[in-house]
């Protein structure tokens, strides 16, 4: 882990503290930096949308969880 100095908004950080639900100011970092990678893999995910044929119905679907 990488330890640094910022300078972050107090208003800020204690909402986005509120608004994610963490205890300190280090969870809420890594956490807001994990939702921003979170929504930019899902962004990367969702341009593939209906580009890529899984040839999958419900029944094989089904099949593969159980499977898993």
């Amino acid at each position: 882990m990488t330890r640094m100095t910022v300078t972050v908004d107090p208003r800020v950080l204690e909402e986005a503290q509120a608004v994610l639900g963490t205890a300190t100011k280090a969870d809420t970092l890594r956490q807001a930096l994990e939702e921003v990678l979170r929504r930019a893999r899902l962004a990367r995910a969702l341009e593939h949308q209906g580009q890529i044929d899984l040839d999958l119905d419900q029944e094989r679907l089904a099949a593969l969880r159980a499977e898993g």
